[in-house]
């Protein structure tokens, strides 16, 4: 039920409805080649610019919503909340799930592209890390709700960062090689990339898909024993603050 409201509801008083799912990257990925690739000509490691944005974008967005939406749980279901219990970690599996469908439309218009530029004999070398997409995108999910818990507990108490928020994340985009390839990033700076847990996703995406992703073994590592801390601690707040959440509302 909750699935069918967020997407349902959410392009309701749209024009376009869900044609919003493909003018995004479209959109964003053209920008992108235009001040990136144009005017500041950033290398994509030979891969043809559309592609290499839209591999990023479209995980970079599946993350960035499931984030967001997590994160705004207990404030924008204080109604449902209030009137009858149910395990409140339904909403954010709920969000999940609908910004998986919101996915799986984008990842469909990345591939029409891709075979595109395949047949047209661009540079690109798939290989057999493409089965392991949905592991992929499970860690995407589970990393983004991980972080959105912890975030939409510390919300009831400080709604401040509800404002935060979308200057962080819109910050943490440049912070991953979304828009410029991993191995641009200078090695006094690889320390950084070892602490963003959303590297290795990218990553093994482009290398999968476009043979062009650096994997660093220790990294992807490090980042899954991360993931699994950030979940499980983040689930030990959530559980903790839905307790309390309705006498601070």
């Amino acid at each position: 039920m909750f699935i069918k409201r967020d997407f349902v509801t959410f392009y309701k008083q749209t024009i376009l409805g869900p044609l919003w799912f493909i003018i995004q990257p479209l959109f964003t990925s053209g920008m992108f080649m235009l001040i990136f690739g144009r005017v500041a000509k950033i290398s994509t490691d030979e891969i043809p610019q559309l592609l290499f944005y839209m591999a990023g974008v479209i995980n970079w967005t599946y993350f960035s919503d499931c984030l967001s939406q997590t994160a705004n749980t207990f404030v924008t279901n204080a109604n449902v909340f209030g009137k009858v219990y149910f395990p409140r970690l339904t909403v954010p599996v709920a969000n999940i799930m609908t910004s998986m469908i919101r996915y799986f439309i984008q990842y469909t218009l990345f591939l029409g592209f891709y075979f595109f530029y395949i047949f047209r004999g661009a540079p690109v070398s798939p290989n057999w890390m493409i089965i392991l997409t949905p592991a992929i995108l499970f860690y995407i999910a589970v990393l983004s709700m991980g972080y959105g818990l912890w975030i939409s507990a510390i919300t009831t108490k400080y709604r401040d960062l509800r404002f935060a928020l979308p200057f962080a994340v819109q910050l943490w985009m440049y912070a991953t090689p979304i828009v410029y390839p991993l191995s641009l990033v200078p090695d006094k700076y690889q320390l950084l990339m070892i602490l963003n847990p959303i590297v290795p996703a990218i990553e093994l995406f482009k290398k999968a898909y476009l043979g062009a992703g650096t994997i660093n073994l220790y990294h992807a590592g490090l980042s899954v024993v991360l993931t699994i801390l950030i979940v499980f601690t983040g689930i030990i707040i959530f559980n903790k603050t839905e307790k309390t959440f309705m006498d601070t509302v």
